[in-house]
């Protein structure tokens, strides 16, 4: 069915001008005011609430991770009405430490589960270590052939990686960068950035010794360490996109990070936010003693959106952008992340004080006014 979502204002129109989108389930218009002279539509009053492109996590843990404390630290899996109420309709999940409990052949079903349940869900193939794991056997191949693989994960710098060398690293980058080429994807092999003191080392060589395109190389968790934070500054200086994790592995709060940068001549261009979301993370005390277990949350990345928009030093424009324009462009979505004709109509929209209020992904209406108004099949 035809939609006309009437009265919004968007976040990347600096004048708050109202304006209406049709939509099926791409976008069809988007004008100051749209009279489609159809019977058969379906109108929603927006209610001069602001519309931005529906969030992207590029970086979840769909179907659970942890397992560092054993069996019974494993964290549970993610569901659809956990994504919707933190407004994403697209998300990318990840395999972490284990690449054994954890099957990626059960990341890729669960991909097509939230799909069929009509939201946007890819995953990157293989987890920390190596040699690789995959679907086909191979990560070029996983690319070309599984439409819902985008990309290759690699952990470095971590005692708990593969202590990957630079012919490794290449290997994998030319695969990755290969399969994406041939896929029309963006082809991005995703660099788990540990906390060793070797940090984002090799990645420099690959794209200065080696010449390696930057664009394929994603590094997250780069607010780890303070150490760590502002090497990957000058990665982001190189034209690199530089993934902060909003949910766990952070030297100061995420909002904070990206004011660094910003102050440190970054464009905000080259930032992301992912969630790390159902990582596995410990509980401590003030003598340092863990004391339990908890997943890293979901919504902690919009929470420090609207935390940076707070500080009045970031328009709400740009710091949307952290969730929907910058996370497209690194993962090659070319129909999400932008409200315009042609894309994909993916909409989260908020009140005047940035709060979640309504979610529609390809075209469906999943939450309106805060009510949920779909679930998972089992939940």
């Amino acid at each position: 069915m035809i939609t006309l979502l009437k009265n919004a204002r968007l976040l990347s129109n600096p004048k708050e001008e109202k304006c209406d989108i049709l939509f099926n389930k791409s976008i069809i218009a988007v004008d100051k005011e749209i009279h489609p002279g159809l019977k058969d539509i379906k109108v929603i009053d927006a209610d001069g609430k602001f519309v931005s492109p529906g969030l992207i996590d590029q970086h979840t843990h769909l179907i659970g991770a942890g397992g560092k404390f054993g069996f019974e630290s494993l964290t549970p899996e993610i569901m659809l009405s956990e994504l919707i109420g933190c407004g994403i309709t697209s998300v990318v999940g990840v395999l972490g430490t284990d690449g054994a409990t954890r099957s990626i052949k059960s990341l890729y079903a669960k991909t097509k589960s939230l799909e069929a349940e009509g939201i946007s869900a890819f995953m990157h193939t293989n987890y920390f270590g190596l040699p690789p794991v995959t679907i086909t056997g191979s990560v070029q191949d996983d690319l070309i052939f599984i439409d819902n693989v985008l990309g290759c994960k690699i952990a470095i710098s971590d005692e708990r990686g593969a202590f990957a060398d630079e012919k490794d690293l290449l290997s994998l980058l030319r695969q990755t960068r290969t399969g994406g080429l041939i896929s029309g994807k963006g082809g991005v092999l995703h660099v788990h950035l540990g906390g060793l003191d070797t940090r984002m080392d090799i990645l420099f060589q690959l794209v200065k010794k080696h010449q390696f395109p930057i664009r394929n190389i994603s590094p997250t968790h780069v607010g780890r360490t303070e150490k760590l934070f502002y090497q990957s500054l000058e990665f982001a200086k190189l034209g690199g996109m530089i993934d902060i994790t909003t949910g766990a592995s952070k030297f100061t709060e995420p909002y904070e990070q990206v004011l660094l940068a910003l102050n440190n001549g970054v464009s905000i261009d080259n930032l992301t936010f992912s969630s790390d979301a159902n990582a596995g993370l410990s509980v401590v005390d003030k003598n340092g003693a863990i004391t339990g277990l908890k997943k890293a949350p979901l919504y902690e990345s919009i929470r420090q959106v609207q935390k940076l928009i707070g500080t009045g030093k970031v328009t709400p424009a740009d710091a949307i952008k952290l969730m929907t324009v910058n996370p497209a462009k690194n993962l090659g979505l070319k129909k999400k992340g932008r409200i315009e004709p042609g894309f994909d109509a993916d909409f989260t929209l908020f009140d005047d004080n940035y709060e979640i209020t309504d979610v529609i992904a390809k075209g469906e209406v999943f939450m309106q006014n805060k009510i949920l108004l779909k679930r998972g099949r089992f939940e």
